[in-house]
């Protein structure tokens, strides 16, 4: 457990730079340049993955189960991971109107994403991955909100059906095959079976 928060410490900790020390994330980029700033961010992101990734596994051979999930739980985490894989592939797809309104869709879809995998999984390990993870993202969101108000981003055009349209197509598409084929194989659970 305790790579599992060591990881999750250094990894959520680099992301949440801008949350709580922007001044000081401006004053490093200043000093080391903008390339040597995103290295050292990289590395320290990484090496907390990598634990994370590590320290999770770990903690499911021998889970501390805090509480147990229902079929209608696990239904619920699908439906709400379709919804996150929509909110991310907005934050990508140029001129979608749910880009548009909502600013930072990737942040609200990993609070979506978060929240899913509370509802599916009950362990200890999961509340402290996914609890971790959740907060973070919502901390994150507060932060960048407040960033526009002080700062409004600029706007990118009207958002377009198109655009929209291929967002639910991709997003759709990209579940599907992670739900129904990669979470089984990279993660060793299938969330459909």
């Amino acid at each position: 457990m305790l790579l599992l928060i060591i990881g999750l410490l250094l990894f959520l900790g680099t992301h949440s730079v801008r949350i709580v020390a922007e001044g000081w994330r401006a004053r490093m980029i200043a000093r080391l340049g903008p390339q040597g700033w995103k290295g050292l961010y990289s590395v320290i992101a990484l090496a907390g993955l990598v634990m994370m990734v590590q320290g999770y596994a770990l903690a499911r051979i021998d889970p501390v189960i805090l509480w147990s999930t229902t079929t209608a739980s696990r239904h619920l985490a699908s439906l709400l991971t379709l919804i996150a894989f929509i909110l991310l592939v907005a934050a990508y797809v140029p001129r979608n109107r749910i880009r548009t309104r909502l600013r930072h869709p990737m942040v609200l879809g990993v609070k979506v994403w978060a929240l899913a995998h509370l509802f599916s999984n009950g362990s200890l390990a999961d509340l402290l991955l996914f609890g971790s993870i959740l907060l973070w993202a919502i901390l994150d969101f507060r932060a960048a909100r407040q960033r526009d108000r002080i700062t409004p981003p600029v706007a990118g055009g009207p958002g377009l059906v198109l655009a929209d349209l291929a967002t639910l197509i991709l997003a759709g598409s990209a579940w599907a095959a992670f739900a129904f084929h990669f979470h089984a194989r990279w993660i060793g659970i299938s969330p459909m079976g």
